[in-house]
């Protein structure tokens, strides 16, 4: 029991360290993402951190796995190189132990995945993809800061406004109004239009569903910059269309199902989502003992050696599971996934008895 607590503790140490690095590229990365759909006028920037804190639990379920790989990597690797491994084996703690050992640890991981898989990551892509359509369903206006020029369309069209109020509509109204777009591309002696409005407001034709942005008292200036030939215009009205909300994506739509309404279910789609998730939860105990067979170095090696080669290993059982799903979702058996977890638990099960002999060698010397 001592010993089993010792390894468990060096374990989860490195296993915490490393999910919270992996965890904190993840984060980063998919929030510079973010930031760049928001400076692009696609999202608002208050809406960021929210999505990103709902999408945690789907950043773990990829992340914990590989970081448990490489915590015991490192951890069995230190322990080998400092010939402690060594001297467990001296005391009778041989390879079939250890992994037992391993396994009781990987089951700590396994049950954390079993909540993020089956219900804490569904639950946290609904809300954030709750969010992320209420952004798709924004106007131009709702992701207006007064005072500030905000690109839309690609950088086709520049809007700025003075200050920002309520309407008696309860809609969000823009006051002063400024409204540069740029000359289509392709068209032979088109220019760019510069619009200034006194107010403008959100409208949706209710017939077609089209958004607008409807503006009042308006002064409209057509030339390009340089010429003396513009044409001005004023109008009591004018309304620009605006694009269209992004439809729901299939694949996420998926994902946001309760597993509680995949069980049973004939769809295949949705067969291929129950197995996915629940083999991600059998991850864990499958690469704690393929971890043990990698780990073992030789007192020279170093205990980071092995970390490259666990980590491709990953990604190949990680993108089989992938090619696995999609053909479950497209009417192939579910067993393809457990022939999977079975062809890389018999590897590392192989990899473990070959390595028996090495190791009592290593026990005997140490005894002698």
């Amino acid at each position: 029991m001592i010993v089993f607590r010792y390894l468990a503790r060096q374990v989860l140490q490195a296993t915490a360290v490393v999910a919270l690095i992996l965890l904190g590229v993840a984060v980063i990365s998919r929030f510079l993402q973010y930031l760049g759909e928001a400076a692009s006028g696609q999202k608002a920037v208050d809406a960021l951190l929210l999505i990103m804190l709902y999408r945690l639990p789907e950043f773990l379920l990829v992340i914990l796995p590989l970081a448990l790989l490489l915590g015991i990597v490192l951890s069995y690797g230190r322990m080998y190189g400092e010939n402690e491994m060594v001297s467990l084996m001296g005391a009778g703690i041989g390879q079939s132990r250890l992994t037992r050992m391993t396994l009781g640890i990987a089951a700590v991981i396994m049950a954390l995945m079993g909540v993020l898989s089956l219900g804490a990551a569904p639950w946290g892509m609904r809300h954030a993809e709750a969010i992320v359509q209420n952004q798709e369903e924004l106007t131009e206006l709702d992701l207006i800061v007064a005072g500030q020029f905000r690109g839309f369309s690609d950088g086709g069209r520049v809007t700025w406004t003075q200050r920002t109020s309520n309407s008696e509509s309860g809609g969000r109204e823009l006051r002063n109004v400024f409204v540069a777009v740029a000359a289509a591309s392709g068209e032979s002696g088109a220019a760019p239009t510069i619009v200034f409005a006194e107010s403008a407001r959100p409208v949706i034709d209710a017939d077609t569903g089209a958004r607008f942005m409807r503006m009042e008292n308006v002064a409209q200036y057509d030339g390009a910059p340089g010429s003396a030939e513009f044409s001005v215009g004023h109008f009591d009205a004018q309304s620009i269309l605006l694009p269209q909300p992004a439809e729901f994506e299939q694949t996420l739509e998926q994902s946001t199902i309760p597993t509680l309404a995949l069980i049973g279910s004939d769809d295949p789609v949705h067969a291929g989502e129950l197995q996915w998730r629940l083999s991600l939860i059998m991850l864990a105990p499958v690469l704690g003992v393929l971890a043990v067979s990698m780990s073992r170095v030789q007192p020279r090696q170093g205990r980071y050696i092995k970390l490259v080669p666990a980590a491709f290993l990953y990604l190949v059982y990680f993108a089989l599971l992938e090619f696995c799903r999609d053909a479950v979702e497209g009417g192939g058996s579910p067993f393809a996934f457990w022939l999977v977890h079975a062809a890389f638990l018999a590897l590392g099960t192989i990899a473990i008895r070959q390595g028996r002999t090495t190791a009592g060698g290593l026990a005997r010397v140490r005894r002698r």
